[in-house]
């Protein structure tokens, strides 16, 4: 099964941007719930994420780096 149309592929990096979303979003003081409030993103999405479960999608993650005040680049793992 292929990706869906616009998520961005996290490869065998997806725990270090689980560990990445985690830390910047308890750096900025925000729980999953008021990060999932403030961005739009639902809260089981953003469990998802954080667990390595489900790779991001592009517009979720466009919102969620705008409130934590990153940018995308920041989130995704380096090569």
């Amino acid at each position: 099964m292929g990706r869906k149309r616009n998520e961005v592929d996290t490869g065998s990096y997806s725990g270090r941007f689980a560990e990445r979303l985690r830390m910047l979003r308890e750096k900025t003081g925000l729980t999953v719930e008021e990060l999932a409030e403030k961005s739009g993103v639902p809260a089981s999405t953003l469990y998802s994420w954080e667990n390595t479960n489900r790779s991001p999608i592009n517009d979720d993650l466009l919102h969620v780096s705008q409130v934590l005040n990153v940018s995308v680049r920041s989130l995704l793992p380096k090569e």
